[in-house]
């Protein structure tokens, strides 16, 4: 709640959604141009560069711990407006929500700190096998040059595919995105038809099949939602 612009008062929060929409743009944005970066590398250059991975795997991991605050904000914006409140105002000025308030608030600075290092990074996120799985899987499939010997169209098509499920699973890792998940189920359906039309040998080609229908199963069990979320819990199947 501290990154969504919160400002404490003697009896509610005031959200400033303008804050929220800078760090959403300083997260999802960046992290987004990162990974394009990572999956053009090897394909266009026909190299790595270790500092361009070192800050895609850090953008990558702040994806997920962003996702439900954006939710949120939107959530927040719309309950403003249903109230008859102005959009614009209320998105620079920001406003107070609805709902009573049982003053039953915990401060941050009275909690162990065991309590709030395990809300700062488990809160909201929950990796489940199946998210594990898919990961793991992104990650073999970038590096199948260096583990297949894999080369020309069929490798390019690994480190593509292997970049976008690694991604998308680690966004589904945030509960409020997990149907996310489901576009691993198209990876791993475009991996199995690249595997049988592209050039291979047999290893490279069976190797790919296996993982692309790994993807597909992994990707179908939503895992454990600890949180509400409003409205939006409704679609997280």
């Amino acid at each position: 709640e501290i990154l969504i612009g919160l400002i404490g008062s003697a009896s509610r929060w005031r959200t400033m959604p303008w804050l929220v929409l800078v760090f959403g743009i300083m997260i999802v944005p960046l992290g987004v141009v990162s990974i394009t970066f990572i999956i053009i590398q090897p394909i266009l250059l026909g190299t790595w560069c270790s500092l361009c991975l070192i800050t895609a795997a850090a953008m990558l991991i702040q994806i997920p711990y962003s996702v439900d605050e954006l939710i949120a904000t939107c959530q927040f914006l719309v309950r403003r407006k249903r109230a008859g409140r102005p959009m614009l105002r209320v998105f620079l000025t920001g406003d107070t929500d609805e709902g009573p308030d049982d003053g039953q608030r915990v401060e941050s600075f009275e909690r162990p700190p065991g309590a709030v290092i395990g809300e700062m990074l488990g809160g909201g996120i929950g990796v489940t096998p199946g998210l594990a799985v898919s990961a793991a899987v992104g990650l073999w499939l970038m590096f199948t040059r260096l583990t297949l010997g894999t080369e020309g169209g069929l490798a390019d098509t690994d480190h593509l595919i292997g970049a976008l499920a690694l991604t998308v699973a680690v966004t589904a890792m945030a509960e409020s995105a997990r149907p996310v998940r489901f576009l691993n189920i198209c990876l791993g359906a475009a991996l199995v038809i690249a595997a049988l039309v592209m050039d291979g040998n047999w290893l490279q080609k069976g190797a790919d099949i296996l993982a692309g229908l790994v993807l597909i199963a992994a990707s179908i069990p939503r895992g454990p939602i600890r949180h509400s979320y409003g409205s939006w819990s409704r679609l997280l199947v």
